[in-house]
């Protein structure tokens, strides 16, 4: 049993962890926040009953194998690695770090200690996502493909209203392309590797991070086009387009619920596995095979890599700035 802990309380750690529990391989034992009463709080239920505001002492914790970071994008990497430091392997939440050079300090410090360091993009371990990549070889020569993910934040109405809340604020590196535009870069850096080329722009708001964007990303012989937004709904499917066949991936892509092979000669396939109502299942499960063996999987550190490059270069060509970009 993988004894767990958590820095954050919010929905996502409360996704994650009822998804690892599902599992049957992991127990909550630790709660972490900077108010103490917040952590016990969130314990309570999972009858956890180790609560700390202090990164140091969760880290000292005997008790503790593995821990799950859900803060604010500009503190992963830092609380990874003083983690790592401290003998914990991590599960982080995309993004692993503000940027490239984060992302690749962190997992050094992985190797260089001994752990196991995980980014939680959830998508890429989804059975559907897998179904993806086994259908690729049928579609032809690839010429197109459209990710899209746009969805109107919860908190852009507080952005409206005058309010300064960290989804739109660089000072926790946050975004849309940090955010939910993760997703479709990561998904196309998974399925096709690191792009010959990248154009990007967006639409900037007062405080300096994109409210949405648009990016090509350019390989040998096709573009990938990636639509993102925080200010805006859309329900558009994302597909990838060859010369014989098209895979349509319901909306939202991260989730891949939905996946179509439609052929230009034959009939359209559903091609869909059954999931997780819990879409965090699979990559617990993926998590604990890791650590069962103490070993990253190279591929999944290298995509972790090569997509926040990519994110570094939209960035670049966007204006979008944060702090530790300029350490």
């Amino acid at each position: 049993m993988i004894r767990l802990a958590v820095v954050g309380t919010n929905w996502i750690t409360a996704q994650f962890v009822d998804a690892a529990l599902s599992t049957g391989l992991f127990e909550l034992t630790a709660v972490y926040s900077r108010q103490l009463s917040r952590a016990e709080v969130f314990a309570e239920p999972y009858q956890a009953s180790l609560y700390f505001d202090s990164l140091t002492a969760l880290g000292e914790c005997e008790q503790v194998d593995l821990v799950y970071i859900a803060s604010p994008n500009a503190f992963h990497c830092a609380q990874a690695v003083a983690l790592m430091q401290q003998g914990k392997h991590v599960i982080a939440e995309k993004p692993l770090g503000a940027n490239a050079l984060e992302v690749e300090h962190a997992y050094q410090t992985a190797k260089d200690c001994n752990v196991v360091l995980f980014e939680a993009f959830l998508t890429h371990h989804r059975p559907n996502f897998k179904q993806l990549e086994k259908h690729l070889s049928q579609l032809g020569a690839l010429r197109k493909a459209n990710f899209s993910y746009c969805q109107y934040s919860s908190r852009y109405q507080k952005y409206l209203d005058g309010e300064n809340p960290n989804t739109f604020n660089p000072a926790f590196a946050n975004g849309s392309v940090m955010d939910i535009g993760y997703y479709c870069v990561a998904s196309a850096v998974a399925l096709f590797g690191e792009p010959k080329a990248i154009q990007a722009s967006a639409y900037l708001l007062d405080s300096g991070v994109d409210g949405h964007g648009s990016a090509i990303l350019s390989y040998e012989g096709f573009d990938v086009n990636i639509a993102h937004s925080k200010v805006c709904d859309s329900y558009l499917a994302s597909d990838i387009q060859g010369e014989e066949a098209c895979l349509v991936i319901s909306h939202p892509l991260s989730l891949c619920e939905k996946v179509e092979l439609k052929q230009r000669v034959g009939e359209d396939l559903d091609i869909s596995y059954p999931q997780a109502s819990n879409p965090m299942v699979e990559e617990a499960q993926a998590l604990a095979a890791c650590i069962d063996i103490n070993t990253m999987r190279e591929e999944w550190v290298q995509r972790s890599i090569r997509t926040a490059k990519v994110l570094d270069e939209i960035r670049r060509q966007t204006g979008v700035v944060y702090a530790s970009d300029k350490t």
